[in-house]
């Protein structure tokens, strides 16, 4: 049995897969912030309490936001304040005592997709995270690719290709203190925010879509704006790694519109002009985190 956990800033969710990836166990809880110490107590818990109500032997997996230092064997990078510059990775193998995957919930994402969901059947998948910011991860032969800085697959914080101010907007810093990351335009805070500067108003992703589908000219013009910016994006990701496949999951991933005519917006920047790569919307959704948390556990188990 495959025990997963998803950690947000909010939530955490605990799964047990069985063989044939079926869920056999779920449960959520809110994420535990005021303390490191609570954190950690908090997360041995929920395995705890899995563990006894499954009452077999489990491999643990954890999908969070941030990142282990490889150096370092530290937390970075992480919106859980209390969770950085911790050794939680090896604090947990050794309260637990028995080996534990720890990495970022994009990398479980793409995982997840690479072995039984939109990635399946390809070798090499680019994940991608579409939502309130932007992250991504690559699987090649289903598994997870790490690399010596453990940031493989961080497109969101490349530059945006191609930035001109006259078609993208001023010039924006991003949270990671860099400019005109991709993150700062393709997110969901990223469309809200050149929402907000093209008609200075307040309005969240559900509403700029509603206005885009009954047709209102600015938010059309944004709309196409961000497909551009995406295609852009995404050209990066092709013209350097040239994945089988890229799977786009996220709250964005939702929005249909999304994906029309996005294989000939990528084609148009990709050298050669030419793009056959199948672009897709995950297919287990908001579940890939977890269940990829559940399948990277079961691989440190038997490595």
């Amino acid at each position: 049995m495959r025990l997963g956990l998803d950690i947000g800033g909010t939530k955490m969710e605990a799964v047990v897969l069985d063989e044939q990836g079926l869920v056999v166990y779920r449960q959520r809880y809110e994420t535990p912030k005021e303390s490191y110490q609570a954190f950690f107590e908090g997360v041995v818990e929920v395995i705890t309490a899995a563990g006894a109500a499954i009452a077999q032997p489990l491999s643990i997996g954890l999908g969070i936001p941030g990142t282990v230092d490889t150096h370092t064997g530290l937390v970075k990078n992480s919106n859980i304040l209390v969770l950085n510059q911790q050794s939680f990775a090896r604090e947990l193998e050794a309260a637990l005592r028995q080996p534990v995957a720890v990495t970022n919930d994009a990398n479980c994402f793409t995982l997840s997709e690479a072995i039984d969901g939109s990635g399946k059947g390809y070798d090499t998948v680019f994940g991608v995270i579409l939502g309130t910011g932007c992250g991504g991860g690559i699987s090649i032969n289903k598994r997870v690719i790490s690399g010596p800085n453990a940031c493989a697959g961080e497109w969101g914080h490349n530059a945006l290709p191609r930035y001109l101010p006259a078609v993208d907007g001023d010039g924006v810093t991003c949270y990671c203190g860099q400019q005109n990351c991709v993150e700062s335009f393709i997110s969901g805070t990223g469309l809200e925010r050149q929402y907000y500067e093209s008609v200075k108003q307040r309005s969240n992703v559900l509403q700029i879509m509603k206005q885009v589908e009954s047709g209102e000219a600015q938010s059309v013009r944004l709309w196409l704006r961000f497909q551009d910016q995406l295609a852009r994006s995404l050209a990066g990701v092709v013209n350097t790694l040239d994945p089988d496949v890229i799977v786009i999951g996220g709250g964005l991933s939702n929005i249909g519109s999304l994906y029309d005519g996005l294989q000939e917006r990528v084609a148009k920047y990709v050298f050669g002009n030419r793009c056959c790569t199948p672009i897709l919307a995950a297919t287990h959704g908001d579940s890939s985190g977890v269940r990829g948390a559940a399948w990277l556990g079961e691989q440190v188990m038997k490595a």
